[in-house]
């Protein structure tokens, strides 16, 4: 499955990296944040028109892909870490 996120605009102001606890991750926005908390409300009542769904589609499938990519973040500081220890 090919998933292209539209509108492009979400890619540049949807993404942050925050650090937490030292390292940085790949979160939402608050933006992006509200907007899929706000189109998860309206697919509760079946209320989302084609074009929402392909969006929060999109968007469900940038939050897996964040997932992995922080827990290979993740696994990569802690093998630094011990490292370094």
């Amino acid at each position: 499955m090919q998933v292209v996120i539209q509108p492009p605009s979400l890619i540049e102001t949807g993404i942050k990296v925050e650090t937490v606890n030292n390292r940085p991750l790949f979160k939402f926005t608050d933006r992006l944040q509200l907007h899929l908390e706000t189109l998860l409300e309206k697919n509760k009542v079946n209320d989302l028109t084609a074009e929402e769904q392909d969006e929060i589609n999109a968007i469900n499938e940038l939050d897996r892909l964040f997932t992995y990519l922080n827990s290979l973040l993740l696994k990569l500081y802690s093998t630094h870490s011990q490292k370094l220890i």
